[in-house]
């Protein structure tokens, strides 16, 4: 046990060079990732509370879909699929699958949020002459991103465990690069330790950064 906790050591500070350029990888997986799920989830959101029935179903059938299927099925269709039709680089592929997975849960939690608010908020934007646009875009949507942020952080640090998955289309991210380093050594354990670490890290500075986020909101009110 000591020889192993010996070499988990070594080996985490060796590897740091090739650990932190697989981090930046996975930052950036991730990043990409959520951005575009953010975006697939508002219009998701809208489309479920939205009082066209075609809209709502097609949001319930994405939904549906997302949720009863395995993330990794998700990314190697994103990836087959796509690369037959674009030329289209496996990293771009695994961030679009995804971004596609993420919007769903994200969607939900916009969705929960929004029809939070009172309705006697809708009521004030309109006594004041706003449009139902307007009202929701300056009155809805700031209170309902509020209530939303804590379950946003936790599906960010989600997407970023998730990540990993990438590895399997031949992502150079932490994962990728501990398997490798494990089946070079033939010492699985130690590298499987050593970007459990890398994560640990990772997660930790986007739960700071969400808490700044949640923190910074909160003067503001």
């Amino acid at each position: 046990m000591y020889l192993n906790f010996v070499n988990f050591w070594g080996s985490l500070i060796e590897s740091r060079g090739i650990f932190f350029e697989a981090a930046q990888m996975t930052l950036a997986l991730t990043a990409i990732s959520i951005l575009i799920a953010i975006f697939i989830g508002l219009m998701f959101a809208f489309m479920k509370i939205s009082k066209i029935k075609p809209l709502e179903w097609l949001a319930n059938i994405y939904i549906y879909v997302v949720r009863g299927t395995p993330l990794i099925v998700q990314i190697f269709v994103f990836y087959y699929g796509l690369t037959e039709i674009w030329m289209i680089s496996g990293f771009w592929s695994v961030a679009l699958g995804l971004a596609f997975h993420n919007g769903a849960y994200i969607a939900e939690i916009f969705r929960g949020s929004i029809q939070s608010i009172g309705k006697g908020q809708t009521e004030a934007g309109r006594s004041l002459g706003m449009s139902n646009i307007l009202t929701m875009r300056r009155i809805i949507l700031p209170q309902a991103f509020r209530r939303a942020l804590p379950p946003l952080g936790n599906q960010f640090i989600i997407g970023l465990k998730d990540s990993s998955l990438a590895a399997f289309i031949g992502v150079s991210e932490i994962f990728a690069v501990a398997t490798t380093q494990g089946s070079n050594t033939f010492d699985y354990m130690t590298w499987l330790l050593v970007s459990a670490v890398w994560y640990l890290i990772l997660v930790f500075l986007l739960t700071l950064a969400v808490s700044a986020i949640e923190k910074k909101m909160a003067v503001s009110d």
